[in-house]
């Protein structure tokens, strides 16, 4: 049987769903002690989502980890991984000694990219805490399809810094990148960000291949 092939379009919304069902564990730890440090669309077409962990936004990159987790469960199948069924990959992937062969390690900003097959991984259980997260979250953000726009892709926490992942619906692999420091004028700057992602530019010397265009707002 051919494996089933997804809209780009359906990947992209996923991500972007991804994003509102993981945020609420940003800032609580790993089975490690280690931290969900950003949620990243890979280059598309990949039907996947990257996830970096690491000890703190301060850490070097070296010692972050950039886990490729692939969204659908297997080729055949048009269902797609949902934000527990990735939380519990993640904490799985952060309980014992990982072993992984060469061929799925690489690197990527500095960081170590590891291929993950959902197959040899089993997901750890919901923790404790789980189920008051997905009440309080219903309540207070009750689920609706419609996204703002622009639409969150993803996000990267670095020290004093933070990378907001954007798109638009009618164009998802145009991903623009912005920088921006949580300690300067938030609200000003969300109020603005619409137009501001349209202009032109991309900060010398920074490779990032998950995105088209990176702008640099940390004077904001």
């Amino acid at each position: 049987m051919p494996p089933v092939n997804l809209p780009y379009d359906d990947i992209a919304e996923q991500q972007a769903d991804l994003m509102r069902l993981l945020f609420p564990h940003l800032c609580a730890p790993l089975p490690d002690g280690q931290f969900i440090l950003g949620v990243l669309p890979p280059p598309p077409p990949a039907e996947a989502v990257r996830v970096v962990t690491g000890p703190s936004p301060q850490s070097p990159a070296k010692n972050l980890t950039m886990w490729e987790i692939p969204l659908r469960r297997d080729l055949d199948s048009e269902d797609l991984l949902g934000g527990d069924e990735i939380l519990g990959l993640v904490r799985a992937l952060h309980t014992g000694r990982q072993i992984f062969s060469s061929s799925r390690l690489s690197t990527v900003m500095g960081m170590r990219l590891v291929l993950v097959d959902p197959a040899q991984v089993t997901p750890a259980p919901p923790g404790d805490g789980d189920a008051t997260t997905t009440i309080l979250r219903t309540l207070t953000q009750p689920w609706t399809e419609d996204q703002p726009d622009p639409r969150l892709r993803g996000y990267l926490r670095r020290a004093d810094l933070l990378r907001l992942y954007l798109d638009r619906e009618n164009d998802p692999t145009v991903i623009v990148a912005a920088d921006v420091r949580p300690a300067g004028a938030v609200t000003a700057l969300l109020a603005a960000l619409d137009s501001l992602l349209t202009e032109p530019g991309k900060r010398p010397g920074m490779k990032d291949p998950h995105c088209t265009r990176l702008l640099d707002l940390t004077s904001w």
